[in-house]
């Protein structure tokens, strides 16, 4: 039998290398971007056209490179930054992996123009699929650019994977935007389709943050520093009452290198303690600098998760500093540095629900009814029946009788003979019990009204049937350069639902009218929810731009947990919730209403 264990081709190899590298226009965006970081730039250029499908070219002022050194840069495992195993453990760059343009090459067709300054001529390399197709001497200014053309033209099948213009193009925003803030000495300028998307001027980390993310931040950072033998902490958070009800803005740097760490975001949200509600999140841009040799940063190919040598020490620094930062700034209680550093550390790893406290006035039986009774189900089993009880011998309101001026109200559902009006409990302000002819049922009233609204706002969509009503003094909503672009992608969409929204200057809109059902006294503050809401939809591959669209309204616009509800809006929610497609569940999946038999009730009374 013959040999079967061959060498793969060059071209295969560097596909498949090209797999873990490439992803996406991003991670080419990523890869080149650090590559100028690390050429000692100080400024850097890039353009998109195409959302990076037709082109990606980065031009930076650096070192530049030599002939020889062009012509190895694309080889595989070819890198200026590692010459021995101990060099992997002392890090301080930021592309080192050595198969940065040798995978791209291997997936699209890619032009490099370099010079040092000592040399007279630079020089021009063609190449694509893995191949040098030309090399030549040209005239081009110091340092380097390098021109990523027809990404993925030899993969269709991985072409095919990438999504919409506009989400590619979002991403590539993101990792702009991460490189950006980390080296806010390096003027930054960003095109996209010849229109100059970004312009970033050399400065502090504070102007950076401000030109990024808009004017409002100027008056809602915090400084955060703290300096130990073991770490140093720097950066801004944000004050409290400009936390949003997404995540969002929300960036950890390890060594300048952007990370995720849901462990430490957690060290972060937790010094905030009561000053936030749990569904709101705060921004930070904190950066930790440490011996390189305490870190593992070569675990994922993105390297944007890294391996900490003490995580727990580290959590608690981060806590205690960012505490710290909240106290001086008169913001949260003061709390001794060292004191704070003695408390409590969560194992790292540990879901948010495990550090829940275990008493509280935000831990009642409600909650634990909410998290573990509607969890997965329509039905309830037998081991949530105890809960159940407790709740119900807790309830805020009884069994209720409408009024006669509710009864002669015109609110009043049509169809329903005031003889026959079924008794409605709210529980906690957040569940609606009822009776039905197998049962009853319990309806969450929040995750019930976003599924009404879901299916109304998809409507409006449509059929442009929500009205606007005209402001008497218009107002003008700001916004950062990616939440402007985001805006004007959906602005039909708002206008259909009954916003009148226009184009007013550089990155901003006159609010001249609002739906004419709209009840939100903060129309600016209302808009800049939807852009989070639609920015950040949890699974947003499945959902169409109209779902997102109507998504976002449906919960910036729904009946909130903690509103008391009369007899006829209660009535109205079921009667409503029960003429949508879909009444079961939420526009996210959740149960919006449970059923409980008559027979399970009967069983429950058996001996």
């Amino acid at each position: 039998m013959p040999d079967i264990i061959k060498l793969l081709p060059d071209n295969i190899a560097n596909q498949i290398a090209a797999g873990e590298v490439v992803q996406r226009p991003a991670s080419v965006v990523k890869e080149l971007l650090e590559n100028s970081v690390d050429a000692g730039s100080n400024q850097i250029q890039l353009i998109i056209n195409n959302a990076g499908k037709n082109l990606i070219q980065v031009v930076d002022n650096g070192c530049g490179m030599s002939e020889t050194d062009a012509r190895m840069s694309f080889e595989r495992h070819a890198t200026s930054k590692i010459q021995n195993l101990g060099d992997l453990y002392q890090i301080h760059t930021l592309g080192f992996r050595g198969e940065a343009l040798a995978s791209i090459a291997a997936v699209a067709e890619v032009e490099l123009k370099t010079k040092r300054s000592i040399d007279e001529t630079g020089t021009l390399i063609l190449a694509d699929n893995s191949e040098i197709r030309n090399q030549e001497a040209c005239a081009t200014p110091d340092g380097t650019s390098i021109a990523v053309k027809n990404l993925f033209y030899n993969v269709p099948a991985r072409k095919n994977f990438l999504k919409s213009n506009t989400i590619e193009l979002r991403h590539i925003m993101e990792e702009f935007v991460r490189v950006a803030l980390a080296n806010p000495g390096i003027h930054f300028t960003m095109f996209n389709e010849n229109e100059e998307v970004y312009h970033l001027r050399s400065g502090s980390l504070h102007q950076r943050i401000v030109s990024l993310f808009g004017k409002k931040y100027d008056e809602i950072l915090v400084p955060v520093e703290e300096k130990t033998e073991f770490i140093t902490l720097r950066g801004f958070i944000g004050k409290p009452d400009a936390a949003r009800k997404v995540r969002g803005d929300q960036y950890f740097f390890a060594n300048n290198r952007f990370i995720r760490n849901a462990y430490l975001n957690h060290a972060v949200t937790g010094a905030y303690e009561e000053l936030l509600s749990s569904d709101s999140y705060p921004f930070y841009a904190v950066f930790m600098e440490l011996d390189p040799s305490r870190i593992d940063i070569n675990v994922h190919p993105t390297k944007t998760e890294i391996k900490f040598e003490d995580e727990k020490m580290i959590y608690a620094i981060m806590r205690a500093a960012i505490r710290k930062s909240l106290n001086q700034h008169h913001i949260a209680p003061g709390l001794n540095f060292d004191e704070e550093m003695t408390m409590r550390i969560p194992e790292p790893g540990a879901g948010t629900r495990d550090f829940v406290r275990t008493s509280g006035p935000g831990n009642t039986s409600a909650n634990f009814y909410q998290e573990s009774f509607l969890k997965n189900t329509q039905r309830a089993s037998p081991e949530q029946w105890g809960e159940l009880y407790k709740i119900l011998e807790n309830a805020e309101s009884l069994p209720v009788e409408p009024s006669q001026k509710e009864t002669d109200s015109e609110d009043q559902l049509p169809g329903i003979d005031e003889s026959e009006q079924k008794p409605v409990v709210q529980l906690h302000l957040k569940y609606i019990v009822t009776s039905i002819r197998s049962g009853m049922i319990i309806v969450h009233q929040q995750l019930a009204h976003e599924r009404i609204l879901f299916e109304k706002y998809l409507e409006d969509i449509h059929t442009q049937s929500n009205y606007s009503q005209k402001l008497l003094f218009p107002e003008i909503l700001e916004l950062n350069t990616a939440d402007y672009n985001l805006m004007a992608e959906i602005l039909s969409d708002i206008l259909n639902l009954g916003f009148d929204l226009e184009p007013f200057g550089k990155n901003a809109f006159m609010i001249n009218g609002t739906p004419a059902d709209m009840q939100e006294p903060g129309k600016k503050e209302f808009l800049e929810h939807i852009i989070e809401d639609y920015k950040n939809t949890a699974g947003a591959d499945s959902y169409s731009k109209h779902e997102k669209l109507a998504l976002a309204f449906a919960k910036n616009t729904s009946i909130k947990i903690g509103r008391p509800l009369a007899y006829n809006e209660m009535t109205r929610l079921i009667d409503e919730l029960f003429a949508c497609k879909t009444p079961y569940f939420s526009p996210e999946g959740r149960p919006a209403l449970i059923t409980i038999s008559s027979d399970e009730l009967d069983k429950k009374f058996r001996k």
